[in-house]
């Protein structure tokens, strides 16, 4: 068994920079499921890009199609919904309630040169997936290298 020399200071300070990544992590950065709306949260959201579109995914179980509204203006993509009760249960009756239900929202910022007006929708096991074509004019293309010939 090794002694190890203990130093206060750096003891301290490993204390202090604790408590600062504490405060900041629940006050500064609150969780995504505090920060919504009516206790749902905002929905966990997958945003990736191949090369001719961008596709983005929402966890939204129990919503139904005419539940969610997705609006485009600009860049900024806003995803709106409710997930309602199946049944109702009296608040006394529950042994344990943690699914959530309630209006959530969630707004994300989306690449510039996308064309929204022709954009795709669908709802399948819980997950929203949209599909957003890009223009033309964004989408990567591939420039041939040619040798210079010499004279």
């Amino acid at each position: 068994m090794a002694i190890e020399k203990r130093h206060p200071i750096t003891d301290l300070m490993s204390l202090r920079q604790a408590m600062d990544r504490l405060f900041e992590d629940r006050f500064v950065r609150p969780s995504r499921a505090l920060t919504g709306i009516d206790g749902m949260g905002a929905p966990a959201l997958d945003v990736y890009q191949p090369p001719d579109e961008v596709v983005v995914k929402a966890t939204v179980p129990g919503c139904k199609p005419e539940d969610v509204i997705i609006d485009i203006t600009g860049d900024t993509l806003t995803i709106k919904g409710e997930s309602k009760a199946e049944q109702e249960i009296k608040r006394e009756d529950y042994l344990y309630q943690e699914r959530r239900y309630g209006t959530f929202s969630r707004s994300v910022i989306l690449p510039s040169g996308l064309k929204s007006d022709k954009a795709d929708a669908t709802i399948e096991d819980g997950v929203l997936t949209l599909t957003i074509p890009k223009a033309e004019e964004v989408k990567p293309r591939a420039i041939s290298v040619k040798a210079k010939e010499k004279k």
